[in-house]
């Protein structure tokens, strides 16, 4: 499996649709479950690691599910190890405060176009 989308409900069914499996979430203690289960291995409903074959290369995660899940993402994210986590927006869109790509990029190498 090369991609996984833990988010909203609707957004697991249109990722679904696209042939990317998903976990629906309505809850930070649901998120962090599922993106521990997705970059660890482990799933703490069964007790159990998950076989190989069911990890991801690329976990795609709503704005509203990397905030649940907190320094959970942004010690993955420095840990220099795979999944790739990619932040989306939600159903509502941007949640307020966050920036975009573009902006942060812009924001690095000091060029505003």
């Amino acid at each position: 499996m090369d991609y996984y989308f833990i988010g909203d409900p609707e957004l697991v069914i249109a990722f679904r649709f696209v042939g990317i499996s998903g976990t629906a979430v309505s809850n930070a203690d649901d998120a962090r479950s599922a993106f521990r289960r997705m970059t660890e291995g482990w799933d703490e409903t069964a007790g159990m690691a998950l076989p190989s074959s069911e990890k991801c290369q690329v976990l795609i995660l709503t704005e509203e599910v990397a905030d649940w899940a907190g320094d959970y993402v942004i010690n993955w994210q420095l840990g220099d190890k795979y999944p790739l986590i990619v932040e989306i927006p939600g159903m509502m869109g941007r949640l307020p405060g966050r920036k975009t790509l573009v902006d942060s990029i812009r924001e690095a190498i000091g060029i505003h176009v």
